[in-house]
């Protein structure tokens, strides 16, 4: 199913708005806690947020049809090689999107080895989006291209919603805050 370019047009402008609120909503999100979720994979199996307990999580928040998600596919596929072996997991929730779909035109085509979830309804995806980041955006909307840094006690140390002025399309800005944080343990 496509969305209309008008709608993608809008959603994008809509996220552009975002730009100035990285700086704020990683401060405010430093040491929260993850909310806890479960979520199917693309294979149909059953995914709980506590699994992940005790190692570092990296998530992106995905649509197919979002051309910042597109560009970062590759790095966090990369990130996912690079770090593995130091208790670092990634993986994709992938909002409102058929399998189908999510299957062909994000794992598939990126060639991508570490989970994408499906969160069919976007709830997930509104749990995480901080309360004040434009209120006039669904809350699901406004987690769209983000990324997050949980840490092995479940704590969100670092949040980055999409600032498409200065879009960090190779995570630098997120591994740097991993390597970070690799180095105290």
């Amino acid at each position: 199913m496509k969305k209309p370019k008008v709608f993608l047009l809008i959603v994008l402008l809509k996220l552009a708005l975002i730009a100035n609120t990285e700086t704020r909503a990683q401060s405010e999100t430093a040491s929260a806690q993850m909310p806890s979720f479960t979520l199917s994979d693309l294979d149909g199996n059953v995914v709980n947020s506590e699994a992940y307990r005790g190692s570092y999580l990296v998530i992106h928040i995905a649509t197919t049809w979002c051309p910042f998600c597109n560009a970062e596919a590759p790095y966090l596929e990369q990130l996912n090689q690079d770090y593995s072996d130091k208790n670092v997991k990634v993986l994709i929730i992938d909002v409102k999107e058929p399998q189908e779909l999510v299957a062909k035109s994000l794992r598939d085509r990126f060639q991508l080895t570490f989970p994408v979830l499906l969160d069919s309804d976007g709830t997930v995806a509104a749990s995480f989006a901080p309360a004040d980041v434009l209120p006039a955006l669904a809350r699901d909307e406004v987690m769209l291209a983000s990324n997050l840094l949980i840490d092995p006690e479940g704590n969100i140390q670092f949040l980055s919603l999409l600032d498409s002025k200065n879009f960090d399309v190779k995570l630098t800005a997120l591994q740097a805050k991993l390597d970070e944080l690799l180095l105290v343990q």
